[in-house]
């Protein structure tokens, strides 16, 4: 399909609309992870709805010594994979365009949420976001915007903007994607080198631990529901030859509720050993939270909860972040 490289709105409100315009907000050097969401947009604004790829470096989000300059800038490759995905429009104002009148001086302010993880390693970033992500919403004027969960405390925050301020547009988010050997696909992946890519592996991995653990420990307590968890029980089908049960019913019986701890354990395992490696990770924070508020939960918690994790290796900083539940082994069947 032909997509129309549009510089600035008034060209784009321009446009005659009939179905919904969906919007998916980029800075450019798309891959995949952009392209699925590209065609997630296409799908839900149907063939008679339009799907606008806004391409913009927000220099807002970018804090001292972070890497405005270095950040890759590749709009005819952005044109060809969004056309290829679906797009029917990449809207790719200027500075200018977007901050007629130099830095706003008035901003959004992401609260006590944003500055939490990464709100506390890169002071005033949620701000710029929030603050780029409203003024094009305004200017593209979608009905629906989707986002990727790779950023979830940015989808989290713009969730939150969008309730609180009474913006008139639906918010998708869509799950993250992934190589093939289970790093999250960013634009920041191509900084890497054969042997960092190697180091960086680590996040995937420590995420993957730790999803691991929670769902052997979910499994165990929904055992628990099924199997009096009491040790004459498990003697009792010892005596008899049923090893496996017995094991299930002891391990029922000794198991600690409350996964959390040990999920962190399970992924703090994998990044401590990824520091030792030539060349090391250094982790900035491994963290699991309440999706609302991205506070730590307790070991008490049951519903949904995000595992994050933020580290470097070399000279790129890299996030990724996998969900998760507490405690669906309750839910009804």
């Amino acid at each position: 399909m032909t997509t129309t490289l549009l510089r600035t709105a008034g060209e784009l409100h321009a446009r005659a609309r009939a179905g919904r315009r969906a919007v998916v907000m980029t800075m450019g050097a798309l891959h995949e992870g952009h392209a699925t969401l590209i065609r997630t947009a296409r799908g839900i604004a149907g063939p008679d709805g339009e799907v606008v790829v806004t391409v913009f470096v927000n220099p807002l989000q970018f804090g001292k010594g972070e890497d405005l300059d270095r950040y890759p800038r590749t709009l005819d490759a952005d044109i060809e994979l969004a056309g290829q995905s679906g797009a029917d429009v990449v809207f790719a104002p200027s500075v200018d365009e977007v901050y007629p009148g130099g830095e706003p001086e008035v901003r959004i302010t992401a609260g006590p949420m944003g500055e939490r993880l990464e709100g506390s390693s890169r002071p005033g970033h949620f701000d710029g976001m929030l603050t780029v992500v409203a003024k094009l919403l305004h200017l593209t004027r979608p009905d629906l915007a989707l986002y990727g969960q790779k950023d979830a405390q940015q989808l989290a925050l713009i969730r939150r903007m969008v309730r609180d301020l009474n913006f008139g547009v639906e918010i998708v988010g869509v799950p993250t994607v992934r190589e093939e050997d289970g790093l999250a696909l960013s634009s920041r992946n191509r900084y890497l080198s054969a042997a960092e890519r190697r180091t960086a592996l680590a996040l995937s991995g420590a995420l993957f631990a730790g999803q691991d653990r929670h769902a052997a420990q979910e499994a165990l307590l929904a055992r628990a529901r099924e199997v009096p968890a009491t040790r004459a029980r498990a003697e009792a089908l010892s005596a008899i030859g049923e090893s496996r049960a017995a094991a299930d019913t002891h391990a029922v019986a000794t198991a600690v509720p409350g996964g959390p701890a040990a999920v962190r354990a399970a992924a703090r395992q994998v990044l401590d050993e990824a520091a030792r490696l030539d060349p090391p990770l250094a982790l900035d924070y491994l963290a699991l939270v309440d999706p609302s508020d991205f506070t730590e939960i307790g070991d008490d918690f049951t519903g949904d909860a995000v595992l994050a994790v933020a580290a470097r290796v070399g000279a790129t900083r890299l996030i990724d972040n996998i969900p998760l539940t507490f405690g669906s082994f309750g839910a009804a069947s």
